[in-house]
């Protein structure tokens, strides 16, 4: 123990003392100040060091009878020392005062024999310039630290989840931070509960909830980088039902080589509470398509469409195109990947793939082997109101891009598609599986040297529209957290995983293959609004507990939205090579019908009947049942507007 946290220790105890027992010892110190100072008016007074005589004695008697009355009269020992301010100092100076008055007409004036007449003038001026040190000394040493240990007692409790050298580094982190108070750690190694870590007591974590209400635990940190994803979800099911805050270190390969710091520390992610360990990708399926190739991604900018980029830039592409509508989401994932990868070609293209004569123009200038198409409008509401724009990006933006793959001799065109066009109650899942369509009637098409294929998965966790980000965002503002059904539930993947079983996936394909990615086990959304409640610290706040924090509330489905989403419309799956990729075996039209079905979608898009629109897609999209209508915006528009929109 160091010289400073021995100090530190005496002025907690010392803070800790009752008031009475601080008082005599301010009594004690008064008196041993009589004593020290009138010695040292006798030094000086003689000019050498003495050693108190009996006559000496006298002085020193008078000294504490004159003193300590007039002390107790003006208040100095009532007075909180660490608080004393200018009041106190008045008082001092005034009980001096007097007190000098009494001292110097005994022994200056009147005279005491054996002591010489000057201590009674120079002990009153040593006397008051060491009580008032003594109160200063007090206040900014007893004070400070008063101050410290109030502000430190308001600061969250910490606990580090894990003894091991991540946990330590924390904890190294937390003693240098002014924001956090730890308290110790918790560990499920039975050897190191009880023990000490870095001075920190190691508890199990079966103590954590008599830990609450004993140390004020507030916040429970997990430094456990090197577990899997199922021990973490274990963990984390533990501390759920405990009002505590917890956040986490990433995993190994997301920490820098150097120590930890706070700035590691996260707010929980999905993954860690839904997510599963990834498989290892297949390096062969994974560079098949790209390495020394010219690939292609279409909405480049989105959030697979950006991961894509990011998992094909790490297979050593010949040259990469970037092709994206948003300037602003092209400029972003451009200087990413040029700042992370400079040595990979990069083409940032802006271009809309509904448009023909670009995208014919791009695919003849530089020939993809391999075109990825993750360009789409996704947001199932929002398609639902706006179905023309819906249709003509996802369908005739599939359409245009796979010619124009196929003029330019493109060796794989893979389609990213989505569980939402099984059996879809919406214009957005209607419109995916129209493209799976095109591309399955066109890989039917006799002499088709372009191999076209379409990889169908749920949600994947943080994109863009995510439930995740908006439920985080809805707690941190005190809620409520809205919900549309109690009963909805959802397939959920992590955006990496998701990307890398979509190019495995394209390497697989021998033409006209739907496959179909493992998502695991469907959650229900509102386990996981509650789950990411509870893990915040917070409660939910129901009728069973009027005082919670959080409120879900119950918004009603959107328009087109089901409870339930599905990635088979039969139940015809295949195994493939990899162990979380299925192949489906989906029925299509022959593509001389399917064109009359585009040409008839087309003239009712052009004329901006909705009515119709929907009619062709129940007539010729398997298992399309709309919910609703779902609002025309352009047509439900005042006359004017409407005239002016169709004009």
């Amino acid at each position: 123990m160091n010289q400073r946290e021995s100090r530190g220790i005496a002025a907690v105890t010392l803070l800790d003392m009752p008031r009475e027992a601080k008082r005599l010892m301010a009594l004690v110190v008064d008196i041993a100040l009589c004593v020290l100072t009138v010695w040292l008016a006798l030094c000086l007074r003689l000019e050498h060091w003495v050693q108190l005589e009996p006559a000496h004695w006298w002085a020193v008697l008078g000294a504490i009878a004159i003193a300590l009355p007039l002390f107790v009269r003006f208040g100095m020992y009532r007075a909180i020392f660490r608080f004393s301010g200018w009041n106190a100092m008045v008082s001092l100076a005034q009980a001096m005062a007097l007190y000098t008055i009494f001292y110097a007409t005994i022994f200056t004036v009147v005279s005491v024999p054996g002591i010489p007449r000057t201590v009674g003038l120079i002990q009153p001026m040593l006397l008051l310039v060491s009580i008032g040190l003594t109160r200063v000394a007090v206040r900014y040493w007893l004070g400070g630290l008063y101050r410290t240990i109030l502000q430190k007692s308001r600061m969250p409790g910490v606990l580090i989840y894990g003894g091991g050298q991540a946990g330590r580094q924390l904890a190294a982190a937390l003693s240098r931070s002014s924001e956090y108070r730890l308290l110790g750690f918790l560990d499920d190694d039975v050897q190191l509960q009880g023990n000490s870590l870095d001075g920190r007591t190691v508890y199990s974590p079966g103590e954590l909830e008599y830990l609450i209400q004993e140390l004020g635990v507030t916040d429970v940190l997990l430094a456990l980088p090197s577990i899997t994803r199922d021990q973490r979800k274990e963990i984390l099911a533990g501390l759920s039902h405990m009002p505590v805050h917890v956040r986490t270190l990433p995993g190994m390969s997301d920490l820098a080589a150097g120590r930890v710091t706070m700035s590691d520390v996260r707010e929980l992610d999905i993954e860690d509470l839904l997510g599963r360990d990834a498989v290892s990708p297949d390096e062969t399926l994974l560079h098949r398509l790209i390495r020394d190739k010219v690939v292609m991604v279409t909405g480049a900018g989105g959030s697979i469409g950006s991961e894509l980029c990011r998992q094909i830039a790490n297979c050593q592409p010949r040259t990469l195109l970037l092709v994206e509508n948003s300037e602003f989401a092209l400029y972003q994932i451009h200087r990413e990947l040029e700042t992370a990868l400079p040595s990979i070609t990069l083409l940032p293209l802006l271009a809309s793939v509904q448009d023909e004569a670009r995208m014919t123009q791009l695919m003849q200038a530089w020939k993809p082997d391999t075109v990825y198409h993750a360009a789409a409008y996704k947001h199932v509401p929002l398609v639902e109101h706006n179905p023309v724009q819906g249709l003509r990006n996802n369908v005739w933006g599939t359409w245009v891009c796979a010619r124009a793959a196929q003029a330019a001799g493109t060796s794989h065109f893979v389609l990213i598609s989505t569980d939402k066009a099984v059996r879809p109650t919406n214009v957005m899942g209607a419109s995916k599986r129209l493209a799976e369509m095109v591309l399955q009637a066109l890989s039917a098409e006799p002499g088709q040297s372009t191999t076209f294929a379409m990889v169908r998965f749920g949600n994947v966790l943080g994109s863009s529209g995510s439930v995740v980000p908006l439920f985080r965002e809805q707690i941190s503002n005190g809620g409520p957290i809205t919900l549309t059904h109690p009963d909805i539930n959802r397939y959920f993947m992590t955006i990496p995983e998701a990307a890398q079983l979509v190019i495995q996936a394209g390497a697989m394909a021998q033409g006209g293959d739907v496959f179909v990615l493992d998502m695991g086990e469907p959650v229900r959304i509102i386990d996981l609004a509650r789950r990411m409640v509870e893990l915040s610290g917070l409660r939910e706040k129901n009728e069973q507990n009027p005082n919670g924090d959080i409120e879900i509330q119950i918004t009603g489905l959107r328009p087109g939205e089901k409870l339930y989403e599905e990635l088979l419309i039969g139940d015809n799956a295949q195994p493939t090579e990899h162990a979380r990729i299925m192949r489906a075996l989906e029925d299509c039209l022959p593509w001389a019908e399917l064109q009359d079905v585009l040409s008839a979608l087309d003239q009712a898009m052009t004329a901006n009947d909705v009515t119709a629109l929907r009619a062709m897609l129940q007539a010729h999209v398997h298992g399309y049942e709309p919910a609703g209508d779902g609002a025309n915006w352009v047509a439900s528009s005042p006359a004017p507007l409407r005239e002016h929109a169709t004009s």
